[in-house]
């Protein structure tokens, strides 16, 4: 499906791919935030939030007949790194939950806030399904 670009000597990436090779049908989904189906919030909890993102992502590929190992490429925003960092050993629990073992290439970014005022992380992914 895809091959995980890893450069000679480079230490490995931990929790995500350096870059990625692969050839299909593209899905591009939206920043996916912490709400549910009908646009509500259950929690302000961040993990939580987090968990209900990749959720989002997940019921959004399936739409394209896809699923959370097309995943390529993520872009995540939060609000408070220092969240993120202290609570990554919980979120990459609930990441493996959801994603499985499927590492793509990712960034993550800081922001000082985004669209709805109760979310704090926002997650947008690429996908490609295999011809």
């Amino acid at each position: 499906m895809f091959q995980t670009l890893q450069p000679p000597g480079w230490a490995p990436a931990k929790g995500y791919a350096n870059g990625i090779s692969t050839r299909g049908r593209m899905v591009f989904v939206a920043g996916m935030i912490g709400w549910d189906a009908q646009c509500q919030f259950e929690t302000d909890d961040f993990v939580q939030q987090c968990r209900q993102s990749l959720r989002n992502i997940v019921q959004t590929l399936a739409c394209a007949d896809a699923g959370p190992q097309h995943v390529v490429r993520m872009t995540w925003y939060v609000t408070d790194k220092k969240e993120y960092l202290r609570r990554s050993r919980e979120l990459g629990q609930a990441y493996q939950e959801i994603m499985g073992r499927n590492y793509p290439v990712m960034t993550l970014v800081q922001v000082s806030a985004l669209l709805e005022d109760r979310a704090q992380v926002e997650i947008e992914a690429t996908a490609v399904v295999p011809d």
